[in-house]
């Protein structure tokens, strides 16, 4: 052969080493969120069953559960309510027995400033449709739910939480929210805006666990049609008008070009959420051979990251730090 190749890329992939040094995206700790589920349902730890180690638990039960993730290096955490006081006004949602609202207070006693605790804001927990915002013969009356979703807002803040996330997509909630947090003398509550959330069939194994069904009809007059894309940019430049403080995109894997135009849109923060149905099915895919799980997960929250997302939410994130795939 008279020709050789003046540049040769595998250069930069010989070995583990130097593919480590020249890697252009790094996936780490201090970005990622453990998501939680927190119940008045029950009395034990439960496991859910279509999300393999990640559990229900009262109050109690998740301060141990934080305490021991803490140690692994987990700092950050959403929380979401689970429970049987369900109501056509949606009004345990903001209750002060509300699970959500109990184990927020009981986590900033016990950690104080050493736990970043963030919250989601729907009603679909709290309503006895199982829809996210308020009905109207059997409508969902957006403008009626922003009250309540604000309430909620409210009172995660009162308990102490340092960021609420609504993922309700009533249209105007973010701005709703902010000044209610504003007027009730919370100005340092900053906002997660689920701001591209997809009416998408990832969600299963969540609804599970969270009892969150709808119980008639479906959510696509409110969550996006998972068919456009453009959209999103307009959903992105509303709630950043808003107030929003950090903009998400749900889910993640089947959305990586919306993760991507929208980081490309704004200078604000971009999370993703890698939602239940892609957890479950690295689990499955695991549990049956196919496929390596630390290999799975790498890639799926590296592709995520590539994307333009700085902030992930990931139910991996326990596993991750307690098999040494990352460090704190």
């Amino acid at each position: 052969m008279d020709y050789w190749p003046i540049r040769r890329p595998r250069r930069l992939r010989r070995n583990s080493i130097i593919r480590d040094l020249v890697a252009e995206t790094r996936i780490s700790a201090e970005r990622l969120i453990q998501p939680y589920f927190v119940s008045d349902e029950v009395t034990e730890r439960y496991e859910i069953p279509g999300m393999p180690g990640i559990f229900r638990e009262t109050p109690d039960q998740l301060v141990k559960s934080i305490e021991d993730d803490l140690k692994l290096g987990i700092r950050r955490v959403m929380l979401f309510g689970v429970t049987d006081d369900k109501h056509a006004d949606a009004r345990s949602a903001y209750a002060d027995d509300n699970p959500a609202v109990v184990a927020i207070e009981k986590l900033r006693d016990q950690f104080s400033d050493d736990l970043f605790i963030s919250a989601d804001v729907c009603l679909c927990a709290y309503t006895d449709s199982g829809h996210c915002g308020l009905l109207n013969e059997h409508e969902v009356d957006n403008d009626e739910s922003l009250s309540v979703l604000a309430k909620m807002a409210v009172r995660l803040a009162e308990a102490g939480v340092d960021w609420v996330a609504p993922s309700d997509m009533m249209d105007g909630r973010v701005g709703a929210i902010r000044q209610a947090l504003d007027d009730a003398g919370f100005p340092n509550t900053a906002i997660l805006a689920y701001t591209a959330k997809y009416a998408s069939a990832y969600y299963g194994p969540f609804r599970e666990a969270a009892e969150s069904a709808p119980q008639h009809g479906d959510r696509k007059s409110y969550q996006m049609d998972w068919r456009n894309r453009r959209e999103a940019r307009t959903e992105a430049q509303l709630d950043i008008e808003e107030g929003a403080d950090i903009i998400m995109v749900k889910p993640a894997l089947a959305y990586l070009d919306v993760i991507s135009d929208v980081a490309a849109a704004t200078d604000l923060p971009v999370a993703a959420y890698n939602v239940s149905g892609e957890y479950t099915a690295v689990k499955l895919m695991a549990q049956h051979g196919f496929a390596d799980e630390r290999d799975l997960v790498m890639e799926n929250l590296t592709a995520i990251t590539r994307a333009g997302a700085s902030i992930i939410l990931t139910y991996h994130l326990r596993d991750m730090l307690r098999e040494g795939w990352i460090t704190s």
